[in-house]
């Protein structure tokens, strides 16, 4: 179709014209109401907005020679961050000449993957970073 008569054809039902490919030969035009498709649009992306879940990081920080209470009650932190579907960010920091004994602190990062094993799975194996080791869980 010419585009005076496609022009023509759009004014006389009260339509815009819009160019759909115009990379094709010839190019692709429709005849529709573009402010009621391009509200449609906008309805659409802020439905699709409203489904999706925001996942957040939260980090729990620990050293090597944690107490037992203290590590309960950041355990229960973390059991309760991956409930609610958050990421966790354990990281164990060393402080002074605690660095000369790494093993100590795998053995802690160890045990709280093994205590949180029901509700969450490694995302990244601990990984020592200067004086801190960084691991990541994300909730199963």
């Amino acid at each position: 179709m010419l585009i005076e008569d496609a022009l023509k054809t759009a004014e006389e039902n009260g339509l815009d014209l819009v160019e759909v490919a115009p990379s094709a030969a010839p190019p692709v035009c429709r005849i529709m109401d573009y402010s009621k498709y391009k509200y449609e649009q906008s309805k659409r992306a802020k439905e699709a907005r409203k489904k999706q879940k925001v996942i957040e990081i939260k980090e729990i920080k620990f050293k090597p020679k944690i107490e037992e209470h203290d590590y309960q009650v950041k355990l229960a932190h973390a059991i309760k961050f991956l409930k609610k579907g958050d990421r966790i960010k354990v990281a164990l920091r060393f402080r002074g000449r605690e660095v000369t004994h790494p093993e100590i602190g795998r053995q802690l990062l160890d045990r709280f993957v093994n205590d949180t094993k029901e509700c969450s799975e490694v995302a990244r194996r601990p990984a020592q970073m200067g004086k801190t080791i960084i691991m990541y869980l994300d909730p199963k």
